[in-house]
């Protein structure tokens, strides 16, 4: 997991979001409520790439098609793993072992590498 969430408004653009992502070699953003407690989303590369082809100016909200999953960080890695391969997504939202606040974020690199590790 990458501790730290990099997070944008619901009605940021995806331009701003896109530029997040670009600089900060992300591939997805997290679409947090306006006290950033909760979770409302995920802006993936994908969905990116998506409005691109289809020329579409949106906002992050009406973008965020990747589904949103949300693990405890005290899920085990084989858990989050099989929860990304059931429902086809690369990345999970990590919450505070209480459940209240996004913390980082679990992508399909982070299983890689520690799986290569392991």
């Amino acid at each position: 997991m990458h501790l730290g969430v990099l997070t944008c408004a619901a009605d940021d653009s995806l331009r701003d979001v896109a530029a997040i992502m670009a600089g900060h070699r992300v591939h997805a953003v997290v679409i947090t409520s306006h006290t950033g407690d909760r979770a409302l989303g995920v802006v993936s590369d994908l969905d990116v790439v998506a409005a691109v082809a289809s020329r579409t100016d949106c906002t992050a909200h009406q973008a965020g098609a990747t589904e949103t999953l949300i693990v405890s960080a005290d899920t085990p890695l084989e858990a989050a793993a099989q929860l990304m391969n059931e429902h086809g997504v690369s990345h999970l939202v990590v919450i505070d072992p209480q459940g209240r606040y996004p913390v980082g974020v679990l992508s399909s690199l982070d299983v890689a590498e520690a799986y290569a590790q392991s």
